[in-house]
């Protein structure tokens, strides 16, 4: 299956952000990728009366695209049951070319792990006569170890000591050698079979494919003695008996260093460093296994795939965004910082939304967009370009959104007015709440300015707060370390806007609209564009 592209707008969401990465996600996956559209934070008002209108879903949440466990090729798992003989493991082991089995519960959760040296160096040490008993091995691991064929007796029958006695002496020589329960090996020897029988051996297993007498089979069954024929000689059945015990006996079940699929690679590394495993079991939330790690997949970890929308800068992009693939950016905002290790399709047009450029790459590829994305992009527009009353919009907006609204059969003025009184409604929220929902961050030379915009028809509700609003922009200013922070609100019928600032560099207000201020904020009519109006100036009043 191929790689995940995720495709985001930018940090504090709006409509074009989250409209343009919804639409240009589904464009993607009729052109044959697989794409999902994401969202950097919480959605504001005017967008979830989008996306209800239309009725499409909410887009996923995105944290951060730093590489975590789930983007490493890891090794596949062999899960083996708890009870499962030691030579079964040694063999799915050689067969696969592994050093490590997980052991699982009927659930497929992780209860321990089994490694080539545990078995090795654990064998040598399970020698003891009663290890079979000690082990609880299971009547059927003993018949699969040796290939066996039972002649008599069943699991429920099988209460053995755990000793093993070759009975390779005399019938009167055995009897101090066997006791009541015990395992007895034996030729062809029907007078040692029946003397094995009379001194209480629990299991009789009979070497060389032995055919067993049928007055032995007969004892057997009134004693309720287990006996198979296995074909291998008594040597070899000795030697292999003890191979049969289970793995549970010599698993790993403490103090297991595992990883989740979310953890990040970064966080891994630092636990690997500190120990000198193999390999490391990856687990999902439920403990379920999901493979094995080395310090190997480390060196070749898959990069998460990001398509960027309306924005291109590092400040205003997801999270670890450095460690990501960029395969694309399609915006319509001035060129930033975000960097790539090879080229990339970059796509950045003058005009006044990312909605418009979407839209015709729809249109250049010969795809009509459905009803419900079409207008997704249509209310993008509106949204981007305060229908069409900002200094952005372009002829090919305009144009654009009017055959989007022919499309998803909507009258744009009376949508727009129904969109911007969901979305400009400040009833109930916090000041924190308004200023973060649409707030961007820029470096001009060496300052540092955040701004923030709300676009309002709640005139009453803005004018209670706006005490509470310059006091959280302080806080803000001060915590981090920001030259200045402004807010842009935005009167959409009067066509200008008020700008509320805080910080240590006002001037730079001053010198970029040539104005005179006094105290937090100052009215600017006609202005209305943060893009277009309030940057650029600022940018160069920052850099004179």
């Amino acid at each position: 299956m191929q790689d995940i592209i995720y495709i985001t707008g930018h940090k504090n969401p709006d409509s074009d952000s989250v409209c343009s990465a919804i639409a240009y996600a589904e464009l993607k996956r009729k052109l044959g990728f697989n794409a999902t559209a994401a969202v950097l934070g919480e959605l504001n008002r005017e967008t979830e009366f989008i996306l209800d209108y239309f009725k499409v879903p909410k887009p996923i949440l995105l944290k951060t695209v730093k590489t975590q466990v789930c983007d490493l090729n890891v090794d596949n798992p062999i899960p083996v049951s708890p009870d499962v003989s030691i030579k079964t493991a040694w063999m799915l082991m050689k067969k696969n070319n592994i050093k490590t089995l997980s052991v699982v519960d009927d659930n497929g959760r992780l209860i321990g792990i089994v490694t080539l040296s545990d078995i090795t160096n654990k064998y040598m040490d399970i020698l003891e006569n009663n290890i079979i008993s000690t082990s609880k091995t299971p009547l059927r691991n003993i018949i699969e170890t040796l290939n066996a064929k039972l002649i008599t007796g069943s699991s429920e029958d099988f209460k053995t000591s755990g000793k093993v006695v070759v009975a390779a002496m005399a019938p009167e020589q055995m009897k101090p050698f066997i006791d009541v329960g015990d395992i007895v090996i034996s030729g062809n020897r029907k007078d040692s079979q029946k003397a094995a029988l009379e001194y209480g051996a629990n299991c009789i297993i009979v070497t060389g494919d032995s055919k067993v007498d049928d007055e032995v089979v007969e004892i057997a069954k009134k004693k309720k003695c287990i006996i198979m024929t296995t074909p291998n000689d008594t040597f070899a059945t000795a030697r292999l008996i003890n191979q049969s015990i289970p793995v549970k006996y010599i698993m790993t079940t403490e103090n297991i260093i595992s990883f989740e699929t979310d953890d990040f690679v970064d966080e891994i590394k630092e636990k690997m460093l500190q120990t000198r495993y193999r390999s490391y079991p990856v687990v999902d939330e439920n403990n379920k296994i999901i493979g094995f790690v080395s310090r190997y997949h480390l060196i070749s970890q898959n990069k998460k795939k990001v398509i960027l929308v309306d924005h291109n800068e590092k400040s205003q992009s997801v999270n670890g965004i450095d460690e990501a693939d960029v395969l694309e950016i399609i915006d319509h905002h001035r060129v930033g910082d975000v960097q790539t290790g090879k080229p990339i399709y970059f796509r950045n047009e003058p005009v006044g939304s990312t909605a418009t450029i979407v839209a015709n790459i729809y249109f250049e590829n010969g795809i009509r967009p459905s009803k419900s994305i079409a207008g997704l992009l249509c209310a993008a527009i509106i949204s981007d370009t305060l229908n069409f009353k900002s200094p952005t919009c372009t002829f090919v907006d305009k144009h654009t959104a009017e055959r989007l609204a022919e499309i998803c059969n909507i009258n744009i003025d009376e949508f727009a007015m129904k969109m911007f009184k969901a979305g400009t409604s400040l009833h109930g929220k916090l000041p924190e709440e308004i200023f973060n929902q649409d707030f961007k961050e820029f470096n001009f030379g060496k300052y540092k300015i955040g701004i923030s915009q709300v676009n309002t028809m709640d005139t009453e509700n803005i004018a209670d707060i706006k005490n509470s609003l310059i006091e959280y922009m302080d806080k803000l200013c001060k915590d981090k370390n920001y030259n200045l922070v402004i807010m842009i609100l935005t009167d959409i019928i009067k066509e200008g806007s008020e700008l509320l600032f805080v910080g240590e560099n006002k001037e730079l207000i001053s010198k970029a609209f040539n104005i005179q201020i006094s105290g937090n904020s100052v009215y600017l009519p006609n202005i209305v564009s943060r893009k277009k109006q309030v940057v650029p100036p600022l940018s160069n009043a920052a850099i004179e």
